[in-house]
């Protein structure tokens, strides 16, 4: 510990004037608006003015120091954040798993939800989620695999500079702008033209939900496939490869971490979004009959 210590204090003596001002009173800053939100939420505005005074001050006196204390804190912030909020959604749901225990996960039989019984379900939710979430990804992971690979390595220039921002911008479209769609439109058609026995359809949401990921696994798996080196693609060409054969042996297989995450941050996408699926299948809390009925 002691050499843990004398570590660092010689680093922190071996910084600047304006690290250790700006570090040291920003941080002072960040601290009591925490405690400050814990204990009197309504007092949380007087640490985060003297926070946004520091800043400013450090900002046009020390511009470089006060740029990395200020990474720092939004870095180590970010942490702090999502712990808390995993905490606080642990000891909320403590009473929940108190009284039902892990029946609230594996509760079949009906009832599965009834506030007068005390009687609470979390299985067809879960059901429901991974069903929609395997059908999403149906959609999502292919179709956004081949629409990158069409931008990035297919499109001529001028399509591109105009498909990919516009790719980009339904990324942003609100989920509930989809789910009226996916209520209004989909729903509609397929209650219509396939005689569903009602509204609401784990397929239609699923489909809807795969809609919305889409964007995001093209605009993420387009940038990793962009990034490949282009000596790598020219020395295949060179060697009498066709275009076609240097996408599916080189571009692809270099590429392969950066498509992975863009298809893991679909599932993400299809796994966590709930407005639109809420929309769709009003609140139901029923399994399908039988359970892949989707």
């Amino acid at each position: 510990m002691g050499t843990a210590g004398a570590s660092v204090a010689s680093r922190f003596g071996s910084l600047d004037r304006g690290v250790k001002l700006v570090g040291t009173a920003s941080g002072a800053a960040v601290v009591a608006t925490l405690v400050a939100f814990l204990v009197e939420p309504a007092l949380t505005v007087y640490p985060l003015i003297a926070f946004l005074v520091v800043a400013g001050y450090g900002w046009y006196a020390h511009q470089e120091s006060t740029a990395q204390v200020l990474m720092f804190l939004m870095t180590g912030s970010t942490v702090v954040v999502l712990g808390l909020i995993t905490v606080y959604l642990f000891v909320r749901s403590a009473p929940a798993f108190a009284h039902m225990g892990f029946d609230i996960l594996l509760r079949t039989e009906s009832p599965m939800w009834s506030a007068s019984s005390g009687v609470y379900s979390l299985a067809p939710m879960l059901w429901g989620t991974f069903l929609t979430t395997l059908i999403a990804m149906v959609i999502a992971a292919p179709l956004g695999v081949a629409g990158a690979l069409f931008i990035s390595e297919i499109a001529p220039a001028r399509v591109r500079e105009v498909v990919k921002p516009a790719v980009e911008t339904l990324a942003g479209v609100p989920s509930i702008v989809y789910g009226f769609l996916g209520w209004i439109v989909v729903t509609d058609y397929f209650y219509n033209e396939l005689s569903l026995s009602g509204y609401g359809s784990l397929f239609v949401a699923g489909v809807v939900i795969g809609v919305m990921a889409l964007p995001t696994v093209v605009s993420v798996a387009e940038d990793a496939i962009t990034s490949v080196p282009g000596s790598m693609k020219d020395g295949s060409l060179a060697l009498g490869v066709s275009d076609w054969q240097t996408i599916k042996s080189v571009t692809l297989p270099a590429s392969f971490s950066g498509v992975s995450a863009a298809v893991l941050l679909g599932v993400g996408r299809a796994v966590g979004e709930t407005m639109a699926a809420t929309v769709i299948l009003p609140h139901q809390q029923a399994f399908p009959q039988p359970f892949y009925d989707v």
